[in-house]
């Protein structure tokens, strides 16, 4: 990451994790196409409901692992092999803590956080029943992104995507069994969820165990230091919150879309899912930027860290320009493996029709808090994208939506967020830009960071 070329580079780096991104979506997807083909389209909204608040409950602990990835990477490059086992095991640590943490969270507040985004009688109930179920597998789903995280800080992205494969084509067989076979619906494809989490955790760790050098996993060593846990929460915290926050505003969007019944709710679970693909192609690139800034942070190399950032909005733009292009033209096509209902294909539609085509603006509006994050600054992004994301879709529910209720009026609230954040966020990342490059000077002449 820290010598030679950078854009071949960045995407052998983000290209296994597009596809690891990809392949959970995809496998995400087959819970949402076998549930709505075999199970109805009652049965797609219960489980198209939970993703926003499902979310909500697990963004904070995600972004977390941000940190982790962000601290080890620095270590990493700058070879300082005790700092990085100790920051390993006190990931791992916290992995542990922050899964039985949303388990219980999970297996208790379920059924009322539904209750309060006004979901509807006819899907709360199957609704409940599979955030319930899917929620147990949570520690599992922790330790994975969080080993994931230190593999990914050591540039391997190849290894947490080969785990992907293996889990998420078990995950697709025990669909079709339980769903299909035993009937099964929601709990079927929570089951199966839960079960390919456990898989994929058990391969990340046995990989981490098997490792040599400083990021090694050793069971008996695992605690929480508190200097590393500190300076991982200072970079993670942050991000979680700004995650937690706007899928928050995602929930108030949900509730929304809610209002408009099952039918417009099962359309915004399918299209929601082939918007994910987008999201999961361009956070990639963000990832990659994330670790490569961070690493090249950690040798004092801030030139190369200007050219990261500007190869990976090259990057960005043009990945989601022909994912983005592709979805909306081909959206009647796509949304019909969802789905067979005219009606649920004609809301998925109207939401495609306006957040498809723009969403590089998305791309470029993280890509900034990622090259901050790399740098160890995450409070300020987190700020900016709360104000600017958050308080522009909040704005938009409560103020304009209410005077044209649509679909299309309401799915507006994305595009017009992300531009307004991307100036916010300039401005803030060559402020901080100036600071950061004479703190490197300081790292060169011997100074600690």
């Amino acid at each position: 990451m820290c010598n030679g070329t950078i854009m071949d580079k960045l995407i052998s780096f983000a290209l296994p994790l597009m596809l690891s991104g990809m392949l959970q979506l995809m496998f995400n997807a087959v819970d949402i196409i076998v549930v709505g083909r075999f199970s109805g389209s009652r049965a797609l909204a219960a489980v198209g409901s939970t993703t926003a608040l499902i979310n909500v409950f697990t963004n904070l602990f995600i972004g977390i692992s941000l940190g982790a990835n962000v601290l080890a990477a620095r270590f990493y490059a700058a070879g300082k092999e005790k700092e990085m086992s100790d920051t390993v095991h006190t990931a791992i640590a916290i992995a542990i803590i922050s899964g039985l943490i949303m388990a219980f969270v999970g297996l208790v507040f379920s059924k009322g956080a539904l209750e309060l985004m006004d979901t509807p009688e006819d899907v709360i109930g199957q609704a409940a029943l599979y955030m319930r179920i899917y929620f147990i597998g949570m520690p599992f789903f922790m330790l994975y992104n969080y080993g994931a995280a230190v593999l990914r800080a050591v540039g391997d992205t190849k290894r947490p995507l080969m785990f992907l494969i293996v889990s998420g084509c078990i995950n697709a067989v025990l669909n079709l069994i339980l769903v299909i076979g035993f009937s099964l619906s929601v709990v079927g494809v929570a089951v199966a969820t839960v079960i390919s989490q456990m898989i994929s955790c058990i391969l990340v760790l046995r990989c981490l165990y098997k490792s040599e050098g400083s990021y090694q996993l050793r069971f008996s060593k695992l605690k929480i230091n508190k200097k590393y846990m500190i300076q991982i929460f200072q970079v993670g915290v942050p991000a979680g919150i700004q995650s937690t926050v706007i899928n928050f505003s995602n929930v108030l969007l949900q509730s929304s879309v809610n209002s408009f019944g099952s039918v417009a709710m099962a359309g915004y679970t399918a299209a929601n899912n082939i918007l994910g693909f987008l999201y999961q192609s361009i956070n990639s690139v963000t990832q990659a930027c994330m670790s490569f800034t961070s690493q090249n942070y950690g040798v004092g190399k801030y030139k190369r860290m200007d050219r990261v950032l500007a190869d990976c909005m090259i990057l960005t733009v043009a990945v989601s320009l022909i994912i983005g292009c592709s979805a909306y033209f081909f959206g009647n096509y796509i949304l019909r493996i969802y789905t067979s209902d005219a009606e649920v294909i004609k809301c998925g539609l109207e939401i495609l029709s306006i957040t498809t085509v723009p969403y590089f603006l998305c791309g470029i509006m993280d890509l900034f808090p990622g090259a901050l994050r790399g740098m160890g600054y995450s409070a300020v992004p987190m700020i900016l994208s709360v104000i600017g994301t958050v308080g522009m879709r909040v704005l938009w529910i409560y103020v304009v939506f209410p005077l044209n209720r649509s679909l299309y009026v309401l799915f507006i609230s994305y595009p017009a967020s992300w531009g307004i954040t991307i100036v916010m966020q300039v401005i803030c990342y060559i402020f901080v830009r100036k600071k950061v490059h004479g703190k490197i000077k300081n790292i060169l002449k011997g100074e600690p960071f």
